[in-house]
Formats: structure tokens, C-alpha cells, sequence
């Protein structure tokens, strides 16, 4: 069923949801900003499959940039691998976000910290603009996501290297509100050694379940483990093995971290890191 008043919202998300749901065929979105693709991801994600079809077009910084945050990317692979979402990247004329449905159009204008959009559903106009969009949609070079889907991520946590490690996973990307890999931040590859820590897990197994999965390389967790041993967050311990050299044991480093419960690990782990 087409949207055939104008939509206001204190965020984009209560839009986003409305678009979705109105339609059961394909939704376009053009020149989306980045709270619009986080938005899109969370809508989608917490609807479910029950939605139609997206294909998007963004400038390909703002989808890199939003794709830094392993919880909006790994939620966007879940809906990529499901066929739901498709993304792909180029210039677009447009000023503003559209959404661009078989019945509706709706421009996303924001003012005064609230967001509305404003509808049309004249059907010449939506008709041009849906062929207009589909086809730049489809001159458009696809955006290649290198984040795994959460889904598989956490399946595999779960059967290489166990349940509890990966409810505290769980926990702590819960209580997070982004997971960036610029450095600053908790990113997937902390996470992962911390409640790999938190289990007493050996860093060659975490390790070579975050390569085998598609987090980071083997190499990456090495060097993050390296950092957040000098910084004290995680220690370790040799084990020796049978053939070879020992293997290293992860350990939580510090009392703060080992006493903290799962979901205040990232604030405790953060100030560590911010100090």
C-alpha cells in the first residue's frame, strides 16, 4: 500500500520503517546519507526478510565509511547473503535521500533536529523516477562488503571455539552502540581477543577462527594482541604442545577487567584504552 500523506519523525528510522513496510515489491534508495544507510540496515534487519527488495546507491566513501562499524556491516551482510539488500556505488544528481517504490516516492528533508518526508504519489512522476533510478542502479559498479555476516560469525564462534565465549560476544556487542576499525575504538578484532581472554582461550585458535571466518588475518590479531598486552587489558600464558613451540594462552591482565561483568567489559576495556 503506497504512502499518500507526508511522514515527520523525530530520525530517519520511523521514515525508513514507514517506506519499508508500504510496499511489497523493490525499494530504490538514492544518494543516501549515512545515517539513512545505518538506519536502512536496522530497520531491515529488525523487520526481518518480510520486506521488499533494497537497492541502494551511495558515494562510495559514505558506504566505506559507514561499513567501518563491524555492527552495521556484519547486520548489512546478513541482509546481502538473504538477498534482501543490494549496494552499489556511484554519483548521484539528486540533493536529497529518495526512496523510490513502484507506487511512491519520498524525499527525506531534515530541519529543526527533525526529519520529514515529503510524498508524492503521482503516478507519472513515480513512474519516471523508478525508471530513472532503477536504471542508474543498474549502470552502477556493486559495493563489495568484506565484513562476514553476523550470522555466520557468530555460528562459527559458537562451534570452533565455544558457547560461552560467544554469549559474552553477544553481550558485548550489545552493549556497544558501534564497533569501529579505525583504531580508536572496541573493533571486531579486540572484541573477539577479549572474550577470548575472558575464557582462556588459546590465541591460535581465536586467531584462526577470525581468518577462517573472513574478521582479520592472523597477523592482525597478533599485532592487537601485541598492543593490548602492553596496554595490560589481556596477558598470556605459554602451553606447551606436543610438536613445536608452545602456544599462547589469553588471559584477562588486570582485576578491573576480570571482575567486570560481560556487559560492562567494553566501558572498562575503553578506558583502558582512552587513558
Amino acid at each position: 500500500m503506497a504512502i499518500r500523506s507526508n511522514l515527520l519523525a523525530e530520525g530517519v528510522e520511523d521514515i525508513i520503517e514507514s517506506v519499508l513496510t508500504s510496499t511489497a515489491d523493490e525499494v530504490l534508495v538514492a544518494n543516501p546519507t549515512a545515517d539513512v544507510i545505518e538506519g536502512l540496515v536496522t530497520v531491515s534487519t529488525s523487520l526481518g526478510t518480510d520486506i521488499p527488495k533494497i537497492r541502494l546507491v551511495a558515494e562510495e566513501s559514505v558506504l566505506k565509511n559507514v561499513m567501518d562499524d563491524f555492527i552495521v556491516a556484519s547486520n548489512a551482510a546478513n541482509l546481502v547473503a538473504e538477498d534482501v539488500l543490494s549496494m552499489r556505488t556511484a554519483h548521484d544528481e539528486v540533493e536529497n535521500t529518495l526512496f523510490v517504490t513502484p507506487n511512491t516516492v519520498v524525499a527525506l528533508v531534515g530541519a529543526g533536529g527533525k526529519v520529514a518526508g515529503l510524498v508524492t504519489d503521482d503516478e507519472e512522476f513515480v513512474h519516471t523516477a523508478l525508471e530513472a533510478h532503477r536504471s542508474h542502479w543498474e549502470d552502477a559498479p556493486e559495493f563489495k562488503l568484506r565484513t562476514p555476516p553476523l550470522s555466520r560469525v557468530r555460528e562459527t564462534l559458537g562451534e570452533d571455539i565455544g558457547e560461552e565465549t560467544l554469549d559474552d560476544f553477544d553481550a558485548v556487542l550489545s552493549s556497544l552502540s558501534s564497533a569501529r576499525g579505525d583504531g580508536d575504538g572496541l573493533d571486531e578484532v579486540t572484541i573477539s581477543l577479549l572474550v577470548a581472554a575472558r575464557n582462556e582461550v588459546l590465541l591460535y585458535d581465536i586467531s584462526k577462527w577470525g581468518e577462517d571466518v573472513g574478521i582479520a588475518s592472523k597477523a592482525t590479531f597478533s599485532r592487537t594482541k601485541t598492543k593490548l598486552e602492553e596496554l595490560g587489558l589481556i596477558d598470556t600464558e605459554k602451553v606447551p604442545i606436543d610438536v613445536g613451540r608452545p602456544r599462547l594462552r589469553l588471559k584477562l591482565g588486570d582485576d578491573t577487567l576480570a571482575d567486570a561483568d560481560i556487559d560492562e567489559l567494553a566501558d572498562v576495556a575503553l578506558d583502558f584504552l582512552e587513558a
